[in-house]
């Protein structure tokens, strides 16, 4: 596994949990809005960061740090995914990860396995086909499926997740949010983050203003009545 950034300390990554966040780079999404442009198109340019070095922290910092979440770019492209996780695990650490639900086989997998605590799954769009591959900026047909599986598998699995879509003010509006909340109807969490206007793969994207906080509290409050929880994050 190459690890290209380490945030050593977060209090917001793994909800409940102080933990350190860990971030691969290359992505099959070109999400216009995706505010880790160099991590998708040119992760070659962050520096590797060693193993022995994040070891190393999380044991001087055993009784501080509970958890990792590993993020990106796409975790699950990452073939030794598993024995990464389940090198943490023996750790003691609980294991978060981040992903855009593309590889369902990966997830199913690292569920059956028990080398995973929790699963933060982005929807980047209503469950249309046309809808969805303008939010993530690639037309396939395989990988639009492969997110609806990847819904499918966690919200019948035992493990603890949430679903999460960043509202981004020239691609969704309200109307669009209820819309998603419907298709994952009676799922545990739906969050809904704020869009940062920083360096974006699409560089126009970097000029739009995002929806104030209290008009995203709106929104999740919108959609209670089809999930479990909803709220609003990154005020």
């Amino acid at each position: 596994m190459i690890i290209r950034g380490f945030l050593e300390t977060s209090l917001l990554d793994f909800e409940g949990k102080v933990s350190s966040v860990l971030f691969v780079g290359g992505c099959n999404f070109r999400c216009p809005y995706c505010q880790n442009r160099g991590l998708v198109l040119n992760p070659e340019r962050y520096e590797p960061i060693p193993q022995e070095d994040i070891d190393s922290y999380l044991r001087t910092h055993k009784d501080f740090i509970e958890g990792i979440c590993l993020t990106g770019g796409e975790p699950c492209l990452c073939e030794d995914i598993e024995g990464f996780f389940r090198h943490f695990k023996e750790m003691g650490l609980s294991v978060k990860l981040d992903t855009n639900g593309s590889c369902p086989k990966v997830l199913r997998r690292l569920i059956e396995v028990g080398v995973v605590d929790y699963i933060a799954m982005d929807i980047k769009a209503p469950l249309n086909f046309e809808s969805y591959s303008s939010s993530i900026g690639v037309k396939s047909r395989g990988l639009f499926e492969g997110v609806r599986e990847s819904i499918k598998i966690l919200m019948t699995s035992p493990i603890d997740y949430e679903f999460r879509t960043t509202v981004v003010p020239t691609l969704h509006t309200s109307k669009d949010i209820e819309e998603i909340a419907q298709s994952i109807r009676g799922a545990k969490r739906f969050i809904l983050q704020n869009f940062q206007a920083t360096e974006t793969i699409d560089p126009a994207y970097s000029r739009v203003t995002p929806y104030t906080f209290k008009e995203i509290e709106e929104m999740a409050k919108g959609i209670r009545d089809y999930v479990e929880e909803s709220k609003a994050r990154g005020k």
